[in-house]
């Protein structure tokens, strides 16, 4: 039990850091992502870029830690979830990854090209359909869906939180169903649609950081662990 909260705690704090990466990295590139253009062509802040693609690779292997970390005692629920959550965490980790190379070529652009307009535009837009098909088409599914749906069978946390998950996960991927085919931009009803998303995942970290998992979840009784 006692290795089980740790996991659990542990579980909590890279979903917390998942977070404060996510939200932070997006602030500081904001100068590439606005104005690509005038990045590569003015006095770029190059130290910036740089810290937000160093939390962007945290928020990476954060991203993979959440599931690593939950697998373990998941699998007790079922197996091939547990391991479809840590696919779902890699494949939005690559989508992440990739972003991170395509806004470092417009800081490399502004060193060694800076007459390169289109190849900045182009390198920012590719930033913005990672950041798209990533956290924004990958996460319903993994977040949402198949987290929520093992987090309620088994009862980690409170179930009626995990509602949030179960419901947000289709209201999320119809929002970035939006963005992707022009019904709306990304801050408009997509943002409003994510809500109860970010309030499942925010509630997960905050949650399982100070308490771990419930102790009266089925999966956690020693029966459950010595069949695993």
């Amino acid at each position: 039990m006692a290795d089980d909260q740790r996991h659990g705690r542990i579980f909590g704090v890279l979903f917390i850091i998942t977070f404060i990466t996510s939200i932070s990295a997006l602030a500081l590139f904001q100068p590439v992502l606005d104005d690509p253009v005038g990045y590569i062509s003015g006095g770029g802040k190059d130290n910036q870029i740089y810290l937000g693609a160093f939390l962007e690779l945290l928020l990476v292997i954060s991203n993979v830690g959440t599931a690593v970390v939950l697998y373990p005692i998941a699998r007790r629920q079922n197996e091939a979830l547990a391991i479809g959550y840590v696919g779902a965490r890699i494949i939005e980790s690559t989508f992440i990854a990739m972003g991170i190379i395509f806004v470092l070529g417009v800081v490399g652009l502004r060193h060694d090209l800076p007459t390169a307009d289109d190849a900045a535009f182009t390198l920012a837009a590719l930033k913005d359909w990672t950041f798209l098909f990533g956290p924004g088409l990958i996460v319903p599914f993994g977040n949402g869906l198949i987290l929520g749906y093992l987090m309620y069978r088994s009862g980690l946390v409170p179930r009626r939180m995990a509602w949030f998950g179960m419901i947000g996960w289709p209201l999320l991927l119809f929002g970035n169903f939006g963005v992707l085919f022009d019904w709306w931009e990304q801050t408009s009803a997509a943002s409003i649609l994510a809500a109860p998303e970010i309030i499942w995942e925010a509630f997960l970290g905050i949650y399982c950081a100070i308490w771990g998992f419930r102790r009266d979840s089925p999966i956690l009784r020693p029966e459950a662990r010595r069949a695993s």
